[in-house]
């Protein structure tokens, strides 16, 4: 059952990021919002991992958080809140990790 994982975290404080990668299943994705969007920086351990990841067409990115923290990365598929909703409509459930 393909799983959207939405995580609002900074990647810095926790191990949310870790976890998340860990039990992530073949068709499952990923929406990074918040301080999560910290994951794309540039030289990060939580950008490796995301490229490690192998999260081709499935990493997205709230496009209003990259915005307010300057980030931008062709890692992840910016998105905006309509799109957000579209996105949790395509997968069977969605895990938000609080």
């Amino acid at each position: 059952m393909p799983t959207l994982h939405v995580l609002s975290h900074s990647p810095f404080g926790d191990e949310r990021l870790d976890s998340c990668l860990r039990l992530l299943g073949a068709d499952d994705g990923v929406l990074l919002c918040g301080d999560a969007v910290y994951a794309l920086r540039d030289g990060s351990d939580s950008q490796r991992q995301l490229q490690a990841a192998n999260l081709a067409q499935r990493l997205f990115a709230l496009d209003e958080d990259l915005l307010a923290r300057g980030i931008s990365s062709a890692l992840a598929e910016a998105v905006n809140y309509q799109a957000f909703v579209e996105l949790s409509l395509h997968y069977d459930k969605v895990n938000s990790w609080l």
